[in-house]
Protein backbone atom coordinates (compact mmCIF):
# COMPACT_ATOMS: atom_id res chain seq x y z
CA UNK A 1 0.00 0.00 0.00
CA UNK A 2 1.37 3.38 -0.97
CA UNK A 3 0.74 6.23 1.42
CA UNK A 4 0.49 9.90 0.59
CA UNK A 5 2.73 11.98 2.85
CA UNK A 6 2.07 15.53 3.94
CA UNK A 7 4.59 17.63 5.83
CA UNK A 8 3.03 20.27 8.08
CA UNK A 9 -0.59 19.21 7.49
CA UNK A 10 -3.45 21.30 8.78
CA UNK A 11 -4.31 19.84 12.17
CA UNK A 12 -8.03 19.40 12.46
CA UNK A 13 -10.04 17.11 14.75
CA UNK A 14 -9.97 14.26 12.22
CA UNK A 15 -6.16 14.35 11.96
CA UNK A 16 -5.75 14.71 15.72
CA UNK A 17 -8.04 11.73 16.33
CA UNK A 18 -6.37 9.73 13.55
CA UNK A 19 -2.92 10.22 15.11
CA UNK A 20 -4.26 9.31 18.57
CA UNK A 21 -5.83 6.13 17.17
CA UNK A 22 -2.65 5.20 15.27
CA UNK A 23 -0.50 5.80 18.36
CA UNK A 24 -2.84 3.60 20.42
CA UNK A 25 -2.82 0.80 17.84
CA UNK A 26 0.96 0.90 17.43
CA UNK A 27 1.51 0.81 21.19
CA UNK A 28 -0.93 -2.04 21.71
CA UNK A 29 0.78 -4.02 18.94
CA UNK A 30 4.05 -3.74 20.89
CA UNK A 31 5.46 -0.62 19.25
CA UNK A 32 8.08 1.29 21.25
CA UNK A 33 6.53 4.76 21.02
CA UNK A 34 6.63 5.99 24.61
CA UNK A 35 4.09 3.72 26.27
CA UNK A 36 3.72 0.11 27.37
CA UNK A 37 0.55 -1.73 26.37
CA UNK A 38 -2.27 -1.87 26.99
CA UNK A 39 -3.27 1.76 26.40
CA UNK A 40 -6.39 3.61 25.33
CA UNK A 41 -6.73 6.74 23.22
CA UNK A 42 -7.30 8.65 26.47
CA UNK A 43 -3.94 7.41 27.79
CA UNK A 44 -2.24 8.69 24.62
CA UNK A 45 -4.06 12.02 24.34
CA UNK A 46 -1.94 14.07 26.86
CA UNK A 47 1.30 13.14 25.04
CA UNK A 48 -0.29 14.02 21.70
CA UNK A 49 -1.49 17.35 23.06
CA UNK A 50 2.10 18.14 24.13
CA UNK A 51 3.25 17.46 20.54
CA UNK A 52 0.46 19.62 19.12
CA UNK A 53 1.31 22.48 21.49
CA UNK A 54 4.97 22.22 20.45
CA UNK A 55 3.81 22.42 16.82
CA UNK A 56 1.75 25.52 17.55
CA UNK A 57 4.80 27.08 19.21
CA UNK A 58 6.99 26.22 16.18
CA UNK A 59 9.15 23.70 18.08
CA UNK A 60 7.84 20.56 16.31
CA UNK A 61 6.81 19.71 12.77
CA UNK A 62 4.62 16.79 11.66
CA UNK A 63 4.83 14.35 8.80
CA UNK A 64 1.72 12.24 8.27
CA UNK A 65 1.04 9.38 5.84
CA UNK A 66 -2.52 8.65 4.76
CA UNK A 67 -3.97 5.77 2.79
CA UNK A 68 -6.25 6.16 -0.25
CA UNK A 69 -9.27 6.64 2.03
CA UNK A 70 -7.50 9.40 3.97
CA UNK A 71 -6.94 7.37 7.14
CA UNK A 72 -3.76 8.14 9.09
CA UNK A 73 -1.46 5.12 8.68
CA UNK A 74 1.94 6.66 9.51
CA UNK A 75 3.27 9.66 11.39
CA UNK A 76 6.47 11.15 12.75
CA UNK A 77 7.37 14.39 14.47
CA UNK A 78 10.51 16.45 13.94
CA UNK A 79 11.61 18.56 16.90
CA UNK A 80 14.02 21.44 16.61
CA UNK A 81 16.96 21.45 18.99
CA UNK A 82 16.73 24.41 21.38
CA UNK A 83 20.44 24.63 22.17
CA UNK A 84 22.11 27.27 19.94
CA UNK A 85 25.12 25.05 19.22
CA UNK A 86 22.87 22.24 17.95
CA UNK A 87 20.53 24.09 15.63
CA UNK A 88 21.88 22.17 12.60
CA UNK A 89 20.00 18.97 13.42
CA UNK A 90 16.49 17.86 14.42
CA UNK A 91 15.12 15.05 16.57
CA UNK A 92 12.69 12.49 15.14
CA UNK A 93 10.01 11.57 17.68
CA UNK A 94 7.05 9.23 17.86
CA UNK A 95 7.80 7.48 14.56
CA UNK A 96 4.83 5.20 13.81
CA UNK A 97 3.47 2.95 11.08
CA UNK A 98 0.14 1.18 11.47
CA UNK A 99 0.50 -2.47 12.52
CA UNK A 100 -1.19 -3.74 9.34
CA UNK A 101 1.51 -2.07 7.23
CA UNK A 102 4.54 -3.14 9.26
CA UNK A 103 6.91 -5.46 7.44
CA UNK A 104 5.60 -4.28 4.05
CA UNK A 105 8.02 -1.41 3.35
CA UNK A 106 5.89 1.36 4.86
CA UNK A 107 8.44 2.05 7.61
CA UNK A 108 11.24 2.61 5.12
CA UNK A 109 8.90 4.77 3.06
CA UNK A 110 8.10 6.86 6.15
CA UNK A 111 11.78 7.26 7.03
CA UNK A 112 12.63 8.34 3.47
CA UNK A 113 9.79 10.88 3.53
CA UNK A 114 10.98 12.11 6.93
CA UNK A 115 14.52 12.62 5.60
CA UNK A 116 13.11 14.53 2.62
CA UNK A 117 11.05 16.71 4.97
CA UNK A 118 14.11 17.44 7.12
CA UNK A 119 16.16 18.30 4.03
CA UNK A 120 13.56 20.93 3.15
CA UNK A 121 14.30 22.78 6.40
CA UNK A 122 16.90 25.51 6.12
CA UNK A 123 20.17 24.74 7.87
CA UNK A 124 19.30 21.18 8.95
CA UNK A 125 22.14 18.75 8.35
CA UNK A 126 21.11 15.64 10.28
CA UNK A 127 18.31 13.80 12.05
CA UNK A 128 18.83 12.22 15.45
CA UNK A 129 16.49 9.81 17.12
CA UNK A 130 16.39 7.62 20.16
CA UNK A 131 15.03 4.12 20.17
CA UNK A 132 14.36 1.44 22.73
CA UNK A 133 16.72 -1.50 22.75
CA UNK A 134 15.53 -5.06 22.89
CA UNK A 135 13.10 -4.89 19.98
CA UNK A 136 15.49 -4.60 17.02
CA UNK A 137 14.66 -1.01 16.12
CA UNK A 138 18.33 -0.09 15.81
CA UNK A 139 18.64 -2.63 12.99
CA UNK A 140 15.64 -1.15 11.18
CA UNK A 141 17.01 2.39 11.48
CA UNK A 142 20.47 1.22 10.37
CA UNK A 143 18.86 -0.26 7.25
CA UNK A 144 17.38 3.22 6.64
CA UNK A 145 20.86 4.80 6.73
CA UNK A 146 21.07 5.77 10.40
CA UNK A 147 24.22 5.06 12.41
CA UNK A 148 24.27 4.24 16.09
CA UNK A 149 26.14 7.05 17.86
CA UNK A 150 25.31 6.37 21.49
CA UNK A 151 23.86 3.86 23.90
CA UNK A 152 22.92 4.13 27.55
CA UNK A 153 22.50 0.64 29.00
CA UNK A 154 19.31 -0.07 30.96
CA UNK A 155 18.10 3.54 30.72
CA UNK A 156 14.50 2.63 29.84
CA UNK A 157 12.47 0.72 32.40
CA UNK A 158 9.61 -1.00 30.59
CA UNK A 159 8.59 -2.95 33.70
CA UNK A 160 10.23 -4.00 36.97
CA UNK A 161 13.19 -6.17 35.99
CA UNK A 162 12.84 -5.26 32.29
CA UNK A 163 15.32 -2.50 31.53
CA UNK A 164 16.28 -1.62 27.95
CA UNK A 165 19.08 0.35 26.36
CA UNK A 166 18.39 3.88 25.13
CA UNK A 167 20.01 4.00 21.68
CA UNK A 168 20.79 7.22 19.82
CA UNK A 169 20.92 7.05 16.02
CA UNK A 170 22.02 9.71 13.50
CA UNK A 171 21.28 10.24 9.82
CA UNK A 172 23.47 12.84 8.08
CA UNK A 173 21.41 14.65 5.42
CA UNK A 174 24.20 16.32 3.45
Amino acid sequence: MTLTYTFDPVVDPALRDGIAQLWTEVTNAGGAVGFVPPVTVEDIRPALVRHLVAMAEGRHRLLVGRDAEGAVQAAAFLAFEAHPLRKHWVWAYTVMVGPALQGRGAGRELMAALADAARSLEGIEAIRLECRGGVGLEHFYAACGYKEVGRVPDAIRVAPGDDRDDITMLLPLR
